[in-house]
């Protein structure tokens, strides 16, 4: 039993693994600083990982750099910028709402609102075809009849 909670706290930590010692800053504060922007930004490779949690070497280029803009003294939001302009608004998990990105905002409740219509419509239909067939005049009846003897 031991031996599985351990495999499984192990495997919980594999994203832990994934920056070097070596690109570990001495500066506490701009590793802390350093590690918040890296859940921000996208493993090019990986897609769906962040740049901390990736093995990938771009991922550590990636990494790398953020470290150097923040020794640099860039700020959050000049660090973010600048890899960026170099690598691409790819590697943002929120790409700014600007341009084509317009349409991966507005998607979403776009979708969602034809859908809501959609399923009204349904349900409308269903509840329209419930309510079953008219009656038949006393006209309509007799023709009726006339038709079925004949």
């Amino acid at each position: 039993m031991r031996a599985l909670i351990l495999c499984l706290s192990l495997l919980l930590a594999l994203p832990a693994f994934a920056v070097q010692p070596d690109e570990v800053l001495s500066d506490p504060a701009l590793e802390a600083r350093a590690r918040e922007i890296s859940k921000t930004l996208r493993c090019p490779v990986c897609q769906g990982e962040t740049i901390d949690e990736s093995n990938a070497a771009i991922s550590r280029d990636l990494r790398l750099y953020l470290r150097e803009r923040l020794v640099a003294g860039d700020s959050d939001t000049e660090a973010v910028q600048a890899i960026a302009d170099r690598f691409g608004e790819y590697v943002l998990f929120e790409p700014p709402a600007r341009g084509a990105n317009w349409l991966l905002y507005l998607a979403g409740p776009v979708m969602a609102l034809l859908a809501l219509l959609v399923g009204w419509r349904f349900v409308r239909s269903r509840n329209l075809a419930e309510e079953g067939p008219a009656k038949l005049s006393d006209e309509e009846k007799a023709r009726l009849e006339r038709i079925l003897r004949d």
